[in-house]
């Protein structure tokens, strides 16, 4: 260890290597869990979308967490204890008693959307359904399962192991069917 360097640092530097695992917390306890392991020197993501709450006398736009009750963290899935002891935390989601991974690009394609600019938000989880390639804007190059809700078409891409899903909202233009050939373009 360098002089000065404490052992979360350490930890951290070779912190990208180890996969990524969706971390159960209490109701509420997301950010503080969050908050944690930040400071605990591990890899940690919250995500959340902006959502318009309604009172009697006024309208808010409040930061809503796309999968309550759980952070995902990168970890070693030996060295766990750091993770578990941490304020709020239930357990790691597996198996038994065996923590499943979530794959890289699974939580990649999650913080992209939520990066990008687009009305994002929770979907209720697809198993079935057309996947499709995003061609222009700001998901250029994403895949993800094409839907219609009243009239707009929204990109729903999704963590397998938790079953939940997240939809960023699209222009029809911008997507093609994987597996076919991308359009054509026409020279004048």
């Amino acid at each position: 260890m360098i002089p000065g360097q404490t052992a979360s640092h350490v930890e951290t530097d070779c912190e990208a290597t180890y996969p990524w695992f969706a971390v159960r917390v209490r109701s509420n306890f997301e950010r503080t869990a969050e908050l944690h392991l930040r400071d605990r020197g591990f890899e940690q993501f919250a995500p959340s979308y902006k959502s318009e709450r309604k009172w009697s006398d006024r309208k808010k736009e409040v930061d809503q967490l796309l999968f309550p009750g759980y952070v995902f963290c990168r970890l070693n899935p030996n060295d766990r204890l750091p993770v578990l002891s941490v304020p709020g935390v239930v357990g790691l989601v597996g198996f038994g008693k065996v923590p499943a991974p979530i794959p890289d690009p699974e939580i990649e394609r999650i913080r992209r959307m939520v990066q990008s600019g687009l009305l994002v938000g929770p979907w209720p989880f697809l198993e079935v359904g057309q996947t499709v390639l995003i061609e222009r804007g700001p998901l250029a190059g994403m895949e993800g399962i094409l839907v219609e809700e009243k009239g707009n078409w929204r990109l729903v891409v999704t963590i397998n192991l938790l079953k939940r899903s997240v939809f960023a909202q699209v222009d029809r233009n911008w997507v093609r069917p994987v597996g076919s050939q991308p359009k054509a373009k026409r020279v004048l």
